[in-house]
């Protein structure tokens, strides 16, 4: 499974295909493909958590009034008339009324009400008494041919919506529209490009970090793997602008583009930084030079599997217990301590407090960070916090949990 099926570069081409770059195929390879450790982890959260920084997020996005919502049923019943042979079956019905009504007029003199009412009842084989005397043969004839037409119709109707329901199911359409309709509930969600092994690792961490996520992939055997895992899907090409749209990139928190294509992380990025402005982006690099152009189309944050995972084995050949610690804080078992990020608001409970209060609540203020890499380390106790910073913090996890709870 690659995550580079989360795109088709040569089916539905954006308006910037003719400048897209092709890569060699030694650039597109999966089989080595490092596993992501706690290491990586620790990088994809602190992604995440950089995401809540003060700036005009989606989620604050105006969404679309719903002022009438049809129901399922009707949605069905919609779909069914919409096809084909069941306009058809429709036309056969009216004409089937029609005939009989201008039966009973012309041959036997009746009016217009007593005709489409004799013809209605006679089809639906309701049974109530005629509206005239049918005591000649040629008016019992006639009868009896509006009523069998009736029965076949009935029969047939029912025939024909079994079949359009039972397509509808076997075809996945219900299935897709219901999804579609969760991810249009969404708001504050991260969106995932490609669903392979990087992915799922990336996938399974949001998760654990109470995040809500739509996979974009176009490969089905990728989507049916990130069904299984509980996901909403978006089947489509991820540099296309449509297929972001559908995963509901206006609304949407952040967006973690990790096909193995650096190109088409690329050209995700670009898209993605031109429909959301305010949307935070992490993208994955392959190549060496690769982190300069995600970052100048709009990643905001760059991780590369084979950087971290060599930095991950250095760490462990050279210092294995602080790795080994690093590790155990950014893993989401269940631990008696760990780190976290926080984002001081204005106005809001860290806003004004100092790191020795923090301290006294068991909380130790690691470092105090400014913009992107202005860091603070061991900030002294008197250390005012200001709104617009972040906090790297430690300590227990019920500590953390209802700091977290608190800001």
């Amino acid at each position: 499974m690659s995550d580079r099926r989360a795109v088709r570069p040569e089916v539905g081409r954006p308006w910037y295909a003719d400048h897209r770059p092709r890569l060699p195929s030694a650039d597109r390879r999966t089989a080595d493909t490092p596993g992501v450790t706690s290491q990586d982890r620790g990088a994809i959260e602190a992604a995440v958590a950089a995401s809540d920084e003060p700036t005009p997020v989606a989620p604050d996005a105006p969404r679309r009034p719903r002022f009438f919502t049809r129901s399922r049923t009707a949605r069905n019943i919609v779909d069914i008339v919409n096809g084909g042979h069941v306009r058809v079956w429709i036309v056969i019905i009216l004409t089937t009324i029609v005939i009989g009504t201008v039966g009973y007029m012309v041959f036997f003199g009746w009016s217009a009400s007593d005709a489409v009412y004799m013809t209605v009842i006679t089809m639906t084989t309701v049974g109530y008494r005629e509206v005239h005397e049918l005591v000649e043969f040629p008016e019992r004839l006639w009868t009896m041919l509006v009523s069998v037409s009736g029965v076949a119709i009935i029969f047939g109707s029912i025939g024909i919506v079994a079949e359009a329901m039972v397509a509808e199911v076997s075809s996945g359409r219900r299935e897709a529209r219901r999804m579609a309709e969760r991810v249009a509930d969404l708001a504050g969600h991260f969106i995932l490009c490609g669903y392979g092994r990087v992915g799922s690792t990336v996938a399974r961490e949001l998760v654990h970090a109470g995040q809500r996520i739509v996979v974009i992939d176009i490969e089905t055997v990728s989507l049916d793997q990130a069904r299984r895992d509980g996901h909403l899907v978006v089947e489509g090409d991820a540099t296309l602008d449509d297929t972001l749209h559908a995963a509901g990139i206006e609304r949407a928190r952040g967006l973690v583009a990790t096909i193995d294509s650096d190109a088409n992380n690329v050209y995700v990025s670009l898209s993605a930084r031109e429909i959301n402005p305010g949307l935070f982006i992490v993208g994955r690099a392959n190549a060496e030079g690769s982190e300069a152009k995600l970052q100048r189309a709009g990643a905001d944050r760059v991780v590369s599997p084979y950087t971290m995972a060599g930095r991950r084995m250095a760490e462990l050949a050279i210092r294995p217990r602080v790795a080994d610690f690093i590790d155990a804080a950014l893993s989401h078992g269940d631990l008696r301590f760990s780190l976290e990020e926080l984002e001081i608001e204005a106005g809001g409970f860290l806003d004004g407090m100092t790191v020795g209060q923090l301290l006294d609540d068991g909380v130790f203020a690691l470092a105090v960070v400014r913009g992107d890499q202005d860091y603070e380390a061991n900030p002294a106790r008197d250390r005012v916090l200001a709104a617009g910073e972040s906090l790297v913090v430690s300590g227990s996890s019920e500590q953390l949990r209802a700091l977290r709870a608190r800001t």
